[in-house]
């Protein structure tokens, strides 16, 4: 009997790429997942925007319910003048910036939180035959572009607060609150990621990753000056969510860390981020190789 060779269908990507071919190295791994992760969002932006009026809404919504949090900062304040030696505007950016960054972190890899669930219900395994990195694949599922909606809110908080603050800008400052919103974002990335890989030891460990990234954000809308020295040291060199806002804030407003650390510490959020991510994209691999189907 002859034999039958069947030739591989190039991609329309590149000659003589086969479907599906995995990359090769660590850089190509990387622009794997990415291009992977783009595609599954990309599908579910087109599902969204096919009810773009229930887009619209539930977006007007996602950004009101993230609003009343600064609401009750607000009618706080029509029975105090400052807090912490803190005045409205000014927490008006510390609250801003946190919102701003885990609105942007959420949107990108919130949906890590379910990787518990997925473990449960054996749904994960059928993630590991598809040929598209795992992460990409558990962050951009169910893709909520409604999420928009809090970034949108902390960044028109923001916005206002810079406009009421009487700062004297330089050139560092100017380039800090950008830098302070994306840096923020990727410490919060890396600490969903962290929660991610966690749960599969854990099975159900969703909440713990929530209080750590929602209940970190609501801590850190207010000024560091009225919480304890201890807790000040441990979300600085424990679990830095200090780095989010708290020092490059600090830096911006021209006040001192209440812990005494000098001021050229707050332009060390991007290098923080990247230290909190590398051991949590460890950890991911490390939790993936160690898991084991639920055979369902």
């Amino acid at each position: 009997m002859a034999e039958v060779t069947v030739a591989a269908r190039p991609e329309a990507g590149g000659p003589g790429r086969r479907p599906y071919e995995p990359a090769r190295g660590r850089v190509g791994r990387l622009g794997e997942g990415l291009r992977g992760y783009r595609l599954i969002v990309g599908m579910w932006i087109r599902s969204t925007m096919a009810y773009r009026t229930s887009f619209l809404l539930a977006t007007f919504g996602n950004a009101a319910i993230t609003v009343l949090d600064f609401v009750a900062i607000t009618i706080m304040f029509s029975h105090v003048d400052a807090l912490g030696g803190f005045t409205l505007p000014e927490i008006a950016l510390l609250y801003g910036a946190c919102s701003a960054s885990l609105g942007l972190a959420d949107l990108l890899l919130g949906n890590t939180d379910r990787v518990g669930a997925r473990v449960r219900d054996g749904s994960l395994d059928t993630m590991l035959v598809r040929p598209v990195p795992l992460l990409a694949q558990v962050a951009a599922d169910r893709f909520a572009l409604r999420r928009l909606g809090r970034i949108a809110q902390g960044v028109g908080v923001l916005g206002w607060a810079l406009s009421e603050l009487d700062v004297d800008w330089t050139p560092g400052k100017v380039l800090l609150v950008p830098v302070m919103v994306v840096a923020g974002a990727g410490i919060f990335g890396g600490v969903l990621v962290a929660g991610a890989a966690f749960q599969f030891v854990a099975g159900d460990a969703a909440e713990v990753q929530n209080s750590f990234t929602y209940g970190g954000c609501t801590m850190l809308q207010y000024p560091p000056t009225v919480f304890a020295r201890e807790l000040l040291r441990g979300v600085t060199f424990v679990v830095p969510l200090a780095f989010v806002n708290w020092l490059p804030a600090l830096y911006v407003l021209g006040r001192p860390d209440p812990l005494g650390l000098p001021g050229w510490v707050a332009f060390l959020s991007p290098l923080v981020a990247f230290a909190v991510f590398l051991p949590a994209s460890l950890a991911w691999r490390a939790g993936v190789r160690s898991y084991r189907s639920t055979g369902s």
